[in-house]
């Protein structure tokens, strides 16, 4: 790990997207509620939450951060759930690999809970994908 003792705390904020392509049945079985595990922007956003809180046990190398906020957003297009993640804190080091880890339980929990609805018959997934996962925005200082 990068030696961060002698840095001070500071204010930490970052927001994180991505999306993932699906069928639009899959995309109405969402909005609709009508998904067999549940509903997918709940546990998404519990996904999220605890990928945010565990970065550190995923990420080796990631100092364990005391997070103040995580807010995580869905938008829902006509072949796509984009995910935003923006994570707050006080601390010595980013927060930016929370929220990138935050998009991406977000993402997987969404493939997990329709897969079901995205297989084709050979039971692949041809149309399925996850894109666009990046860093939009970090803050370090004054909020």
């Amino acid at each position: 790990m990068v030696d961060i003792t002698g840095k001070p705390e500071v204010y930490r904020e970052a927001v994180a997207e991505g999306s993932i392509y699906l069928k639009e049945e899959t995309i109405r079985a969402i909005v609709d509620r009508k998904v067999k595990k549940g509903d997918v922007f709940e546990v998404s956003r519990v996904a999220a939450i605890q990928a945010v809180k565990g970065t550190p046990r995923i990420l080796p190398l990631c100092h364990p951060i005391r997070i103040t906020s995580v807010e995580v957003s869905f938008s829902v297009s006509k072949d796509h759930v984009k995910v935003s993640v923006r994570v707050k804190a006080q601390e010595k080091t980013g927060v930016e690999m929370e929220a990138l880890t935050g998009v991406m339980a977000a993402l997987l929990n969404i493939w997990d809970m329709v897969k079901y609805l995205e297989k084709d018959e050979t039971g692949n997934y041809p149309t399925t994908r996850i894109e666009g996962v990046k860093v939009v925005s970090k803050v370090k200082g004054d909020a």
